[in-house]
C-alpha cells in the first residue's frame, strides 16, 4: 500500500518561497537578454544607404567624369565632360587594375567602353584610368570594392531562445503558485488558497501559449530576405535623386557651370503675331454685287499671288428704278444717233457733187462717234463686272467668298500677307518709357529664340496698356499670323546674378524653385532657388547659389519626376 507522507508546514512554505525566488531570478535573467537583443546601437550601426546595385568605381577631374560598373567580370565604363556631362566619343581608354598592366578598354559606343576583369576582386582593388582625347590628356583614380556577403541579423539568431525562456519562467510560476495552493488549505486560509489557484491557472494558460507561439516562430520564421537592389532612377532617403550613367544617357541630362554676371531683367508683355503693314493687303469691293469666278475656281488660302493678279470678278447689282433710268438715256442717245445718220445720207451725195461744203460731213461723223461712244459708256454703267486685284505679293492668309455669293461694299473678301515679313504686337501694363529697349526676344512653341527689333510704342493706350511693336528680321516657318507669344523685354536696372538656361529650373511639390545639383557622377541633389526674367530662353538666379555648382540645364523636368 502507498503511504503518502505529508511535508510540515514550515518545510512547504519554504519550499514556495524558494520556486518564487527562482521565478523572480530567471524572468530578470530574460528581460535583461530582451533588452540586450533589441537595444539601439546608435547612427554607426544603422545601414547606409544604398544608392547602387553593382560595384561600382566613380572619378572626376577637371577634364573628365568616369563611372566603371562590374557586372559579372564585366566592367562597363561611362567617360562624360566634368562640366557639361556630354559623352566624350573621340577617347582613347587604358586601364590598369593594381599591379597589372595598362589595357585597353574596348570601345561599345558614344562614350561608352568595355573591359573584361582578370578575375573577381577580393576586396577593394585599385583602377587607373588613363584618358587621351582632344579636350585634354587625363589620369583618373578610384578603387573598387567587391560586395560581401550579407550575415542574417542577430534577432533571429535569439528569437526562439527569449520564446523558451519565456516558457520556462510561466511553468516555473505555477508550480510555486501550486505549493502556495497546498500550504494554504492545510494551515486552513481559503482566501489565500483561491487567489493561489488563480494566479497558478494564469500562469499555466500563459505558458502553454508561449510554447505554441515559440514552436511556430521557430518552424516559420526566417532571415529577412535582402532587398531587391537595381540601377532604376529612385529618390533616395535624403531626397536627392540617384540616377545611373546608363539612365542619364537615356535622359540626355546635361550640366552646367556659370559665373556671375550682371544685366538688366526683363519684363514680361502679352503679344501677338501681326503682318507687317507695308507688306500686307485686304482685297474689297467698291459696289458690291455677286462675286462670279475669274476664269477658273477662286483662290483659296495659301495660295501664293502676285501683285496685280486678278482674284474675282463682281456682277454689281442694279435697282429697278437706275435700270429703268439707264434704259431710258441709252435711248435718249440712239435716238440722237438716228437723226445724225440720216443727216449724213443726205449730206454725202451733196457733198460729193460739191453742192454743201465737206466740213458739215466730217462734223457730222464726229458727232455720230461721240454719241456711239456716250452709248457705250451709259450702257456699261453699273452693269459692267468689277475686277478684284491683289495689291501686294504674297499668300491668301484669309478667304471668304465663294461663287454666287452676293457681297456687300467693303466686305473683307481676301487678305494677303507675306510671311516673310512679320511683326509683333504687344501690351505694355506698366512703364517701360518709349526709348528703344536693350533687347526683346520672343520663344516659339517648339523652342526657338527669336530676337525682335523695336518699332515703337504709341501714346494711346488700348485695354489701359500702351501698345509696342516689334519687327521679325528672320521669321521661323511654323510662325503664324494671329499666334499668343510672350515678350521678353529687358529693361529697368542692372542686376547681378547666374544666368542659366530656363529649363534649368523646376517646381518642386511645395511650388517653389528649385535647381538640381550634380553633386557625384549619380547623384543629383535640389536646391532652392529665387530667378529673374532674362529674355525668353534664360533666367537669372539671385539667390540660393553661390556660383562654380554643376547645375542639370537639360532633363531637368525629367529628374525631378524621380521618385
Amino acid at each position: 500500500m502507498l503511504t503518502i507522507q505529508c511535508c510540515p508546514k514550515g518545510r512547504l512554505a519554504r519550499l514556495g518561497l524558494a520556486v518564487l525566488a527562482c521565478l523572480a531570478s530567471l524572468m530578470l535573467g530574460c528581460a535583461r537578454s530582451s533588452a540586450h537583443e533589441g537595444h539601439d546601437h546608435g547612427e554607426a550601426d544603422k545601414a547606409p544607404v544604398v544608392s547602387s546595385a553593382y560595384p561600382r568605381v566613380a572619378a572626376r577631374s577637371e577634364l573628365y567624369e568616369i563611372v566603371g560598373i562590374l557586372r559579372d567580370n564585366q566592367l562597363s565604363i561611362y567617360l562624360d565632360d566634368a562640366v557639361t556631362n556630354e559623352p566624350v566619343s573621340d577617347a582613347t581608354l587604358q586601364v590598369t587594375i593594381g599591379d597589372s598592366a595598362a589595357v585597353e578598354a574596348s570601345k561599345a559606343g558614344r562614350g561608352f567602353y568595355t573591359f573584361a576583369m582578370p578575375g573577381r576582386p577580393a576586396g577593394s582593388v585599385e583602377i587607373i584610368f588613363s584618358v587621351s582625347a582632344q579636350k585634354g590628356d587625363d589620369l583618373l583614380v578610384d578603387s573598387l570594392a567587391a560586395p560581401q556577403p550579407a550575415s542574417p541579423p542577430r534577432a533571429y539568431e535569439h528569437g526562439w531562445l527569449s520564446s523558451s525562456r519565456l516558457v520556462t519562467a510561466f511553468a516555473v510560476a505555477a508550480a510555486g503558485f501550486g505549493l502556495l495552493l497546498g500550504y494554504s488549505l492545510r494551515s486552513g486560509r481559503r482566501i489565500a488558497a483561491t487567489v493561489s489557484a488563480v494566479v497558478s491557472a494564469i500562469a499555466v494558460v500563459l505558458a502553454a501559449a508561449s510554447f505554441d507561439e515559440g514552436q511556430t516562430g521557430a518552424n516559420s520564421a526566417g532571415p529577412p530576405e535582402p532587398p531587391a537592389l537595381s540601377d532604376a532612377p529612385r529618390r533616395l532617403q535624403d531626397g536627392s535623386a540617384f540616377a545611373a550613367k546608363s539612365t542619364q544617357r537615356l535622359l540626355d541630362v546635361r550640366t552646367a557651370v556659370a559665373e556671375l554676371q550682371t544685366i538688366r531683367p526683363a519684363v514680361n508683355l502679352i503679344g501677338r503675331v501681326i503682318a507687317d503693314p507695308n507688306r500686307s493687303s485686304i482685297v474689297q469691293s467698291i459696289y458690291g454685287g455677286r462675286v462670279v469666278p475669274n476664269g477658273g475656281a477662286i483662290p483659296r488660302i495659301g495660295q501664293t499671288v502676285a501683285k496685280g493678279d486678278v482674284l474675282i470678278q463682281i456682277e454689281p447689282h442694279l435697282p429697278v428704278a437706275d435700270r429703268t433710268t439707264i434704259l431710258e438715256k441709252v435711248g435718249e442717245i440712239e435716238q440722237l444717233m438716228a437723226i445724225t445718220e440720216n443727216k449724213l445720207r443726205r449730206l454725202r451725195p451733196l457733198a460729193e457733187r460739191g453742192a454743201v461744203p465737206q466740213g458739215q460731213v466730217n462734223d457730222l461723223e464726229s458727232e455720230l462717234e461721240g454719241l456711239r461712244a456716250r452709248r457705250e459708256t451709259v450702257r456699261n454703267s453699273r452693269t459692267g463686272f468689277e475686277e478684284l486685284r491683289a495689291s501686294t505679293d504674297g499668300i491668301i492668309t484669309a478667304a471668304k467668298v465663294v461663287p454666287g455669293q452676293v457681297i456687300q461694299p467693303q466686305d473683307i473678301l481676301f487678305q494677303i500677307a507675306d510671311p516673310g515679313s512679320l511683326w509683333v504686337e504687344a501690351l505694355a501694363y506698366e512703364d517701360i518709357g518709349l526709348k528703344a529697349p536693350d533687347a526683346a526676344t520672343v520663344i516659339t512653341p517648339n523652342g526657338q529664340t527669336i530676337a525682335l527689333s523695336y518699332v515703337g510704342t504709341s501714346r494711346a493706350l488700348r485695354q489701359h496698356a500702351s501698345v509696342v511693336q516689334f519687327a521679325i528680321p528672320e521669321p521661323p516657318a511654323g510662325l503664324n499670323i494671329g499666334q499668343p507669344l510672350n515678350v521678353m523685354l529687358q529693361s529697368g536696372a542692372s542686376v547681378s546674378g547666374l544666368i542659366f538656361p530656363r529649363d534649368a529650373v523646376a517646381r518642386s511639390s511645395n511650388g517653389e524653385n528649385i535647381v538640381w545639383l550634380h553633386t557625384a557622377a549619380e547623384r543629383f541633389e535640389p536646391h532652392p532657388i529665387r530667378v529673374l526674367p532674362v529674355d525668353a530662353a534664360r533666367v537669372m538666379i539671385v539667390s540660393g547659389l553661390s556660383g562654380g555648382e554643376r547645375i542639370v540645364v537639360r532633363g531637368t523636368d525629367l529628374i525631378n519626376q524621380i521618385r
